[in-house]
């Protein structure tokens, strides 16, 4: 068995010999099994890391002891990826777990004109975000921002690069001629339905660059996960 990632809140102020919280104890016992003696890779989703064996196997405060003990610059894109919540909360949950595994450090749940679905689970969209970074073995997590509507969104500053992917006159320029650049990006995702018209003017008079996502009209949450890659990984 390859060795298993749990995440550890408080871990730059660990001690040699940690207390594992409940939650984390819980799975590594009952659910993987693990024994006295079986490694495991503590991250706090801050670039903290350590590498740990467990000493003993209590189900709600198993006990691990650090054996060397790590911080990992982030390396990713500064990428924000700002998505409206849509109404299948199942189709938005899957999104955030392919964001959280590819790597965009910042996803707000972006309030626009036609977002049909507004009220969110905040603390499980950030749970999801959580399990992924676990089983894509980062060290770093993907920050959940609270909902925001459109208007103040726009309004925020400290990005390079900002873009909108809209369906209303064309594709713009295509996404992947910005790919493997490295300055703090901003990309806008609308809801079912698209932007208003109204919207993307606002957006582009604040410095929104209208772009494509290749040729075919995609759903939104393939849209963002297409643009994370693309922005992300390179495409």
């Amino acid at each position: 068995m390859e060795t298993p990632y749990f995440h550890m809140p408080a871990l730059a102020d660990a001690a040699h010999v940690l207390t594992l919280p409940e939650e984390v104890s819980r799975h590594a016992v009952s659910v993987l099994r693990l024994q006295a003696g079986d490694r495991m890779v503590l991250v706090d989703g801050k670039g903290g890391r350590a590498e740990a064996r467990l000493l003993t196997t209590h189900r709600r405060r198993a006990e691990a002891e650090v054996l060397e003990a790590s911080v990992y610059p982030d390396v990713r894109r500064p990428l924000t990826l700002a998505v409206s919540p849509l109404k299948n909360a199942s189709r938005y949950e899957w999104l955030m777990e392919k964001a959280a595994e590819i790597g965009v450090r910042e996803v707000v749940p972006l309030i626009c004109r036609r977002t049909e679905k507004k009220g969110l689970r905040m603390d499980r969209l950030r749970a999801i975000c959580t399990s992924a970074m676990l089983q894509s073995k980062q060290s770093w997590m993907t920050f959940v921002g609270e909902p925001m509507s459109f208007e103040q969104h726009v309004a925020r500053t400290g990005f390079g690069s900002r873009f909108i992917a809209h369906c209303l006159t064309g594709p713009g320029q295509a996404l992947h001629e910005y790919a493997g650049q490295s300055d703090p990006v901003d990309m806008l995702v609308g809801p079912e339905g698209d932007f208003t018209e109204e919207e993307v003017s606002l957006a582009v008079a604040s410095g929104f660059v209208p772009v494509g996502l290749g040729p075919n009209r995609l759903r939104t949450e393939t849209a963002a996960v297409a643009a994370a890659v693309i922005l992300c990984i390179g495409g």
